[in-house]
């Protein structure tokens, strides 16, 4: 989606969206990248796919979000790729995560149940978001 996005209006430009085609291209590519993405956990940690298991596909989505991050930092590839990369990513570690939370023991989950397993990731989300402006730097102005 992304290459025919790319070579169809030459630019990927989330932040400017300036034209219909540009804005067809956007949501095309959210719900592709929702429902792969959400199969793509799926597929990894069932026995019918990759057979990884729950928890260690989400550590496997886990690492390579943390490869997206490092190339943020590095400004190795251009951040719109680097932006896409990590939102396509962060579907199949959803996935894999929130099974990990509310399958059964025997299936490899915690068996949360949908409540404790949502109140949990609540937990975790207001968590990151009240960290989350600590781990920033202020800017500092040159005299």
């Amino acid at each position: 989606m992304l290459l025919a996005w790319r070579f169809t209006t030459g630019k990927i430009a989330a932040d400017k969206i300036t034209s219909r085609r540009d804005e067809l291209f956007y949501w095309l590519t959210i719900v592709v990248s929702n429902t792969l993405g959400t199969a793509l956990g799926d597929f990894t940690a069932d026995a019918t796919g990759l057979n990884l298991g729950f928890e260690k596909g989400a550590l496997l989505f886990a690492g390579l979000i943390a490869v997206v991050a490092m190339l943020h930092w590095l400004k190795w590839l251009p951040q719109a790729v680097l932006f896409w990369a990590a939102y396509i990513l962060t579907r199949p570690l959803g996935a894999t995560l929130g099974d990990v939370l509310t399958k059964s023991h025997g299936q490899g989950g915690f068996e949360f149940g949908r409540i404790t397993a949502t109140l949990v990731i609540t937990a975790a989300m207001v968590a990151l978001i009240v960290v989350s402006p600590k781990l920033s730097r202020p800017a500092t102005v040159e005299a």
